[in-house]
């Protein structure tokens, strides 16, 4: 007898349920679609987590007549395409006639539904794929199905669920991202404790609003751009308002959830060096193209798509970022009096899960090591004159004024006190130089060099040697001049003309020691990154530099006229703000 025979219905079913019913999260995906395709614009979801665990999904959509209830849990029967050629237009968010009969397929499901113009509803119970009963019976306009003991005919699957509150921090956040990506329908959400989200119909900053809360809200700016057949809407939060994971940002193509990771990558492009490593903006993106430019066939779960014009649309996201931070005031303003953000419900039940990483206010810290000694004044005259003398050369847009400047002081050698206009600002000195630096070097002839006297010679272990043969072409296109000088050591004979008279021939070393102990260049733009953020770090004037008021109302005006001035390369904040309201409170002054 061979080894190969053909699996029974029972398997086959079981098999196919497993690719699109992952957990019961997955089953309220599903059945939120297809009350979404229904035409429903308020969807009720209630979910019991434990022993006697069920889902029941309610929507007021046009509802199914009897013989299509009979056929809607059999696998492929679909009622939103009629062939082949409708899969390259689909505007649906399920057409593959997977999701009910893929839930029936491995748990107790319950339908009642009602069209308009049926006098009664019709009640179907199918147990593991079975037709158990088709009845009539009263019911309201729409759909309401439940499902109990998912995953009872398949324990395998079932051992391997997650503790109760993880299962429903899943449901959550699809409920979420279906909420933001529909704010035209009223979702809500309810255990058998209490409600967890309510969204009403609305604008989709209402909706913000009731998922995350006012004060997000506040922070976010729209997006709105345009271009050819391609349009980006949505909003995203000021960089000050980060998280330490990617759960709170949510892409749309064409109203459909999906995860990329090239639209994730564009959308930090388009932040720059406003945020640091390893911290993530909210955002909600909603992009809509042609719906032939998109292959939505890609998983069963539909979360996933190929675009025809993927760098198209991921440079428009790039854009659009820029143009909506463009312009604005992204100076953090702190307030001491005022109470913790108040997490929303959704947020909460995020904290308690073990599968993300916990919503965190706290800026990134960044571990810059405090010198033991004072720079001399001497060196950081020499290092503020060399900015100064760039600064005054750089073009400024017509009509640019700066703001009145009084400084009032310096606090442990790292901190500025200053007042410009009513406000008063706390800057860091090393991170508001470093700024300077990096955007000088940024706009400088990348070949401009200077010839040393005496050469630099770096003696590297063998890693270095590796990496410093790759890297050799992308620092000398910034004006570096490297050879060989026997088997382990490398001579710098020239330098960026930037860095200015080279007192200090340890700056060359430092710079080249940061740029190889981060390995291997991925690509031009990364290299370009990490040449012009460690010149403008060794180049900067040093945490612990005692400044005369004169040298801080220098370094002050240089930074104000950067492009830039509210963030160093890194994504650290260069100035905090407080405002004469804040002081007012602060001094209890009415």
């Amino acid at each position: 007898m061979g080894k190969i025979h053909l699996l029974d219905n029972a398997s086959i079913n079981k098999i196919a349920a497993g690719e699109v019913i992952e957990r019961p999260a997955s089953v309220v995906k599903e059945l939120i679609e297809n009350s979404i395709d229904a035409g429903a614009d308020t969807i009720r979801i209630e979910v019991v987590m434990g022993q006697k665990s069920s889902i029941r999904i309610t929507d007021n959509g046009c509802g199914m007549s009897k013989d299509d209830a009979a056929l809607s849990f059999i696998k492929h029967a679909t009622s939103k395409i009629q062939n082949v050629e409708d899969i390259e237009t689909v505007k649906t968010m399920g057409f593959r006639g997977e999701a009910l009969s893929s839930i029936c397929a491995i748990a107790n499901v319950e339908i009642i539904t009602k069209t308009k113009d049926e006098l009664a509803g019709t009640k179907v119970i199918i147990r593991g794929g079975e037709l158990i009963s088709i009845d009539q019976t009263g019911a309201p306009e729409g759909t309401s199905i439940v499902v109990d003991e998912l995953f009872y005919n398949t324990p395998v699957r079932k051992k391997y669920l997650r503790s109760d509150s993880v299962e429903l921090a899943h449901i959550i956040d699809v409920v979420t991202r279906m909420a933001l990506g529909h704010d035209k329908i009223s979702f809500s959400l309810s255990t058998k404790e209490k409600e967890v989200i309510r969204s009403p119909s609305s604008e989709l900053l209402d909706t913000i609003i009731h998922i995350y809360g006012q004060d997000i809200a506040r922070a976010m700016f729209p997006i709105d751009l345009v271009a050819g057949n391609i349009r980006i809407t949505g909003y995203i939060s000021k960089p000050e308002l980060l998280r330490s994971s990617l759960l709170f940002q949510s892409f749309f193509i064409n109203d459909r959830s999906i995860n990329s990771k090239a639209i994730g990558f564009a959308l930090r492009d388009g932040y720059g060096t406003l945020i640091p490593k390893g911290r993530f903006p909210i955002c909600i993106l909603k992009i809509y193209v042609d719906a032939r430019e998109v292959d939505v066939n890609v998983h069963p779960a539909k979360n996933q798509v190929r675009l025809s014009h993927e760098r198209e649309i991921c440079d428009m996201v790039t854009r659009s970022v820029r143009e909506a931070l463009s312009g604005k005031n992204l100076i953090p303003e702190i307030n001491i009096l005022s109470k913790q953000p108040k997490q929303s419900q959704l947020s909460g039940q995020l904290q308690r899960s073990l599968i993300y990483d916990a919503p965190d206010p706290r800026p990134q810290l960044v571990n810059e090591n405090m010198i033991d000694f004072r720079p001399s004044a001497k060196d950081t005259q020499r290092r503020l004159r060399r900015s100064e003398s760039s600064v005054a050369k750089m073009e400024k847009p017509a009509g640019m004024e700066l703001p009145q400047v009084k400084v009032l002081g310096q606090v442990d050698s790292l901190y500025m006190l200053v007042q410009i206009g009513e406000s008063l600002m706390i800057i860091d000195q090393h991170a508001a130089h470093e700024r300077i630096f990096f955007e000088l070097v940024r706009a400088s002839k990348r070949d401009d060099s200077q010839e040393l006297i005496v050469p630099i010679n770096m003696d590297l272990d063998q890693r270095e040697v590796a990496l410093m043969k790759e890297t050799i072409p992308y620092l000398e296109e910034f004006g570096f001049r490297i050879s060989g000088f026997g088997q382990d050591t490398f001579a710098v004979t020239a330098v960026p003309i930037v860095l200015g008279k080279l007192e200090d021939p340890a700056m060359v070393h430092d710079i080249i020691s940061d740029i190889l102990s981060q390995g291997k260049i991925k690509n031009e733009t990364g290299i370009f990154e990490r040449v012009t953020k460690s010149i403008a770090c060794r180049s900067a004037v040093k945490a612990g530099a005692v400044c005369s008021t004169e040298q801080m109302e220098s370094l002050t005006r240089q930074l104000l006229q950067t492009e830039n001035p509210y963030t160093c390369p890194h994504g650290r904040p260069t100035m905090l703000s407080f405002n004469r309201q804040e002081l007012d409170k602060l001094f209890k002054r009415s």
